[in-house]
């Protein structure tokens, strides 16, 4: 079973860069597709981005397409998503995710973190 914790949220202004980290406990970090959802107020959860386990196969939104990069640090059992060029759109709470696959981690995750908030003012 894993355990997430998200990281790195907060208040910054439009065109400026973030970075959000997935702390994942367990020994097999590197088994877990992990990925990226955030939620804004009044809306759905929505897919950012996904990547594989081993980092080689990476999925992105296509409204992150571009500004976003995942990686991920199987030595350190985290998870990164670098925010560039942020948007007032990009506001919302960010979570981290695992499944099996990044199939399943986009359709049905067996893991959510708790998220994490990032406000991003025009």
């Amino acid at each position: 079973q894993a355990q997430l914790v998200e990281s790195g949220g907060g208040l910054v202004q439009a065109g400026d860069s973030l970075r959000l980290s997935c702390a994942a406990s367990g020994r097999t970090f590197s088994s877990y597709a992990m990925g990226w959802f955030r939620q804004a107020p009044g809306k759905e959860r929505e897919f950012v981005g996904s990547i594989s386990g081993n980092g080689g196969i990476r999925y992105y939104a296509d409204s992150v397409k571009g500004r976003f990069t995942i990686s991920r640090d199987n030595a350190k059992n985290t998870m990164y998503l670098q925010m560039n060029s942020l948007k007032p759109e990009d506001t919302a709470v960010y979570y981290c995710a695992a499944s099996s696959t990044t199939a399943a981690v986009r359709a049905r995750p067996n893991y959510w973190g708790q998220g994490t908030q990032v406000t991003v003012s025009s």
